[in-house]
């Protein structure tokens, strides 16, 4: 028994709905014991929360989700990616090892020390990476059987300016940015985003960060599981970094629930 939060919650759709919103990074939650392997002191980490945080995309999916005509299932990470990042590969085919960010993050958004160097990241991929694993796959494939496809949607937010850390940070930074799969994004899909957020400003695709997320149980096999990851430019919708959210959040709740309702059917 334990009195722990859980560390990731699926929250319930319509029955016929195939889609999924997933929010992976938009806790700022640390467990104690997780706390202290972390080398930064309070300020410094509140900061770096700020900065690495995805805030309000958990707001913003259930505000979506509310103004759905079918309401889809949010799978939501409650603990921070400085806990793991449930979207990065936990071996050797992870580009962001480079610097730093594989799945247990070893340095900050500004390549300084998050973690010794002599950590041991395989209690925290068992502990917190694997569950989520599992348990994703389990919601892709219980759609795919109530449905016969799955859609997920990545929820996420990016700065305005670029952070140290990111690998492609040079490129086009628009109000929404669309990640692609080559296997999992159909062109309905993609064409259906862009329709769906123009209120919400230009859009790009593929940069600053692309890709979209796919649970490799399914990945490059199941074309019926179709994906999407939207990254939404923070100073559209809150002041940076870390700060309240604006009235920019509300229209781009209505744009992802014009997304979700263009996809449902």
């Amino acid at each position: 028994m334990t009195d722990a939060p859980p560390a990731f919650e699926l929250l319930p759709g319509a029955a016929r709905s195939p889609v999924i919103l997933h929010v992976p990074h938009s806790s700022r939650a640390i467990p104690a014991d997780v706390r202290s392997g972390i080398v930064l002191g309070e300020a410094a980490l509140e900061r770096e929360l700020d900065h690495m945080t995805d805030a309000h995309t958990a707001e913003l999916a259930g505000r979506a989700s509310g103004r759905a005509a079918r309401t889809p299932w949010r799978f939501v990470n409650r603990t921070s990616r400085l806990v793991v990042d449930p979207e990065r590969f936990p071996d050797e085919r992870e580009e962001m090892t480079a610097v730093g960010m594989g799945a247990v993050y070893t340095h900050t958004s500004h390549r300084a020390v998050l973690r010794r160097a002599d950590t041991d990241p395989r209690p925290l991929v068992e502990r917190y990476f694997r569950p989520y694993a599992r348990a994703m796959a389990e919601a892709v494939a219980d759609r795919l059987a109530a449905t016969g496809r799955a859609v997920i949607v990545d929820v996420h937010s990016y700065p305005a300016e670029a952070l140290p850390y990111e690998l492609h940070g040079g490129g086009p930074r628009p109000a929404v940015c669309l990640g692609t799969d080559a296997f999992h994004t159909p062109p309905e899909l993609l064409a259906a985003a862009r329709a769906a957020f123009e209120p919400c400003g230009d859009t790009g695709l593929d940069s600053p960060f692309g890709g979209a997320y796919v649970p490799l149980d399914f990945h490059g096999r199941r074309p019926e599981v179709h994906a999407l990851m939207v990254e939404i430019r923070r100073d559209t919708y809150m002041s940076e970094p870390g700060g309240p959210a604006g009235p920019g959040l509300s229209r781009l709740a209505g744009a992802l629930a014009a997304l979700v309702d263009a996809v449902s059917d």
